[in-house]
């Protein structure tokens, strides 16, 4: 695959810095056995092709905050290449983050040795197009399901996989950001336990009766995935950050310095959340060991969650602004350009078996993230889970108020812009119009290349 000199030096320095404002979440210490490696399609079945020439897929995948995700892939892995008759073994390679996936993808495609098969953020779209290094998939799913496989998908996870007319990626572990909240807790303050806030003013005032010496109200982390979280204040009081295209930002509007200045009161005005960096990864172990009694994060993290805290806890929306709303997270399924047509078919083959109904509905059940097909979420394993843990369909609920997540081209550099600046007013002394107009300055800055 050819690059040009520019193109090389823009996804260099945008994989670089790449921080992805989407998150895949953790996942649960729950079996890896079930329903996902029980699995069997009707291909499974078929005779090999007598002229089928073996073929082994690389498979990239990260994990983005902790738990048995690696062994869940590689035990995915495992039934895959047991039940296929077709010569097709998959090798599943962990790559580290979200981020590291990525640049490890990027220096694979410039050396000119791509990986077949790729599962990494929903919003690497722009950079994975602006390297020339994704196919379309309208042909192969048009061979295989055609538009009822496609349409299968709720919109909200499919907002980032489609620009100009055409499919780039199949979601598969994905996200929304929801709200976890201490049920014993809220008794303790004299708040009731089945009512969650609703809005910014009950929030507000549940979080200040909820803290006290020893637990914090509520965290949102400004540290990592700082404009995930910043994104959904952004679409509960006004309307989201990009469009779809990738190419512009809304960052500095009124609604959004207002936003902005809700999560920095919450700090620095109610004294409910601890002052300086909160930290992404650490948010969840403060809620299950009672540091804080509510906290903004992603639905990956439901499974460690319910394993981990010893209270009965509760899941809900997030509350509104102007209205309810949140980005999509988490990541998709991609097929590289640069290998054999029947390497692509054959990658093509493993995501359809990955994304059966029953399979992706025991993956959301082993980790927590959200069954990204309608038909997954009707299975029979998928009812019974809902009816023990109704905590399982709040972030499914919410995709309805759902939008694509933060993403552009040159997203690397964009993302980092818009983290750093926000970092400087929630974490710093920058005010919010200040903060929010020096990102919307740099942000047009790094896209005019693509709006000539």
């Amino acid at each position: 695959m050819l690059f040009s000199k520019t193109r090389i030096q823009v996804v260099t320095a945008l994989t670089a810095c790449a921080l992805a404002l989407t998150a895949c979440g953790g996942a649960s210490p729950a079996s890896t056995g079930g329903a996902s490696l029980g699995v069997t399609d009707a291909k499974s079945s078929e005779p090999a092709k007598k002229d089928a020439k073996p073929i082994e897929l690389s498979f990239y995948f990260p994990v983005a905050v902790g738990g048995p995700l690696t062994k869940i892939f590689d035990s995915l892995a495992d039934q895959f290449n047991k039940e296929n008759k077709e010569g097709i073994t998959v090798k599943p390679i962990y790559t580290g983050s979200n981020q590291d996936t990525l640049m490890k993808a990027q220096t694979a495609v410039m050396g000119g040795t791509p990986p077949d098969l790729m599962l990494s953020s929903s919003t690497d779209l722009f950079t994975l197009l602006d390297m020339d290094a994704i196919i379309p998939l309208n042909d192969l799913a048009a061979k295989d399901g055609g538009d009822a496989y496609l349409k299968d998908f709720y919109e909200g996870f499919m907002a980032n996989a489609q620009t100009g007319g055409k499919t780039y990626s199949i979601p598969f572990q994905r996200s929304t950001i929801i709200l976890y909240y201490n049920k014993e807790a809220f008794k303790e303050a004299g708040l009731d336990p089945n009512k969650p806030p609703q809005n910014y003013q009950e929030l507000t005032e549940y979080a200040k009766k909820l803290t006290k010496p020893g637990r914090w109200g509520i965290e949102i982390s400004s540290t990592d995935y700082v404009g995930w979280m910043f994104q959904a204040l952004a679409l509960q009081n006004g309307k989201n950050l990009m469009d779809q295209d990738g190419k512009k930002v809304f960052i500095n509007t009124p609604e959004n310095v207002e936003a902005l200045q809700f999560w920095i009161d919450l700090i620095k005005k109610e004294k409910v959340m601890p002052e300086g960096a909160t930290n992404w990864a650490t948010i969840p172990s403060d809620f299950t060991s009672g540091k804080t009694a509510m906290m903004y994060h992603t639905t990956g993290n439901l499974g460690a969650v319910k394993n981990g805290a010893k209270f009965e806890f509760g899941t809900a929306f997030l509350p509104a602004g102007k209205n309810f709303g949140t980005p999509v997270g988490g990541a998709n399924l991609y097929i590289f350009k640069g290998i054999a047509k029947e390497r692509q078919e054959a990658a093509w083959t493993y995501i359809r078996w990955l994304t059966q109904p029953e399979r992706l509905a025991q993956f959301s059940i082993d980790t927590g993230y959200v069954a990204p097909t309608r038909s997954s979420n009707e299975t029979e394993i998928m009812k019974k889970y809902i009816a023990s843990f109704p905590q399982a369909v709040t972030a499914r609920d919410q995709l309805k108020y759902a939008s694509a997540s933060f993403s552009t081209h040159n997203s690397g550099e964009v993302g980092k812009v818009l983290n750093d600046r926000l970092q400087s007013a929630i974490v710093g002394t920058v005010p919010p119009a200040e903060a929010l107009k020096n990102a919307q300055e740099a942000a047009e800055k790094l896209l005019a290349p693509f709006n000539k």
